[in-house]
């Protein structure tokens, strides 16, 4: 599928981030760059968190967008960890509101321990340091890569968890894993369709597609920036074989955050977008 440029009527991108989770902007601000964008529909997927999707809802209206509510969850297929996407979930749902609660007390004692190892490493970080980088309450690694740019530990984002917050680095501290399986029935049950995030990047194989679309996956990011054209026809094709919708998104955080990701670069049909929502429960 040929790139869009930033003036391509109705592009169609399904996963962004704001500062309820690890984004660079508020809500309001990430629609505005939507728009800019050339973007026609926008969603907005924080991690673990549905806590900007009314401000997303208000904002995107205002730019004449049409809004997809979203949300992407950190979730534990056999040994490892995978994204999953949810759409069209209902912003006023309760179990997605008790499970965004869990994490966020989940998360803020992993922060506690990834500042305890790197006070043994040498780098004195305090809580508000981190905090001050995030617009809500779900803290994480990116939330801690900042600080440590901010503080001359790393140059950028990318070299703070190369060196310290990767899996495997000295500062590295495991999270909950939410078993793939039950994080589809939350979102479902919140009114949502799953699609799993980038598979390229995680190097998902057709097998463990072929078990997640048991479970009820709806589809796949195949569009993403991280994705070249031979990633995304092998993609294409476990789509068609598994009855999956193929979906994008650029995965935008923000310029500082992550530059190569960008409004406008990927895109997906109409009848891919219409054949997505007739999967919601």
């Amino acid at each position: 599928m040929p790139e869009p440029t930033a003036a391509s009527a109705h592009v169609i991108d399904l996963h962004s981030h704001s500062t309820a989770s690890d984004g660079e902007f508020p809500a309001a601000e990430v629609a505005a760059r939507a728009a800019a964008g050339g973007l026609a529909v926008w969603a907005l997927c924080d991690h673990d968190s549905i806590a900007a999707l009314p401000a997303g809802a208000e904002a995107a209206a205002a730019h004449g967008l049409r809004f997809v509510p979203g949300i992407e969850l950190s979730v534990h297929l056999e040994r490892r960890e995978v994204h999953l996407l949810g759409h069209f979930v209902d912003p006023a749902s309760k179990a997605l509101r008790g499970f965004e609660d869990l994490l966020a007390e989940k998360r803020r004692v992993r922060m506690g321990e990834i500042i305890q190892k790197l006070a043994g490493l040498g780098i004195p970080l305090r809580p508000e340091q981190v905090e001050r980088f995030s617009g809500g309450k779900t803290l994480g690694r990116p939330h801690v890569a900042r600080a440590l740019v901010e503080g001359g530990h790393a140059a950028t984002v990318r070299e703070a968890f190369d060196r310290y917050l990767g899996e495997g680095r000295p500062a590295y501290v495991g999270r909950y894993r939410l078993p793939a399986e039950e994080a589809i029935r939350m979102v479902h049950a919140a009114g949502g369709t799953a699609t799993i995030a980038h598979p390229g990047v995680n190097r998902l194989e057709r097998g463990e597609l072929a078990r997640l679309a048991e479970a009820g996956l709806d589809g796949i990011e195949i569009y993403h920036c991280d994705h070249n054209p031979s990633v995304r026809g092998k993609y294409l094709r476990c789509a068609a074989e598994l009855g999956l919708v193929p979906t994008a998104g650029s995965d935008y955080h923000g310029p500082t955050i992550t530059p190569d990701r960008t409004f406008g670069s990927v895109t997906m049909s109409a009848a891919e977008l219409e054949a997505l929502e007739s999967r919601r429960p």
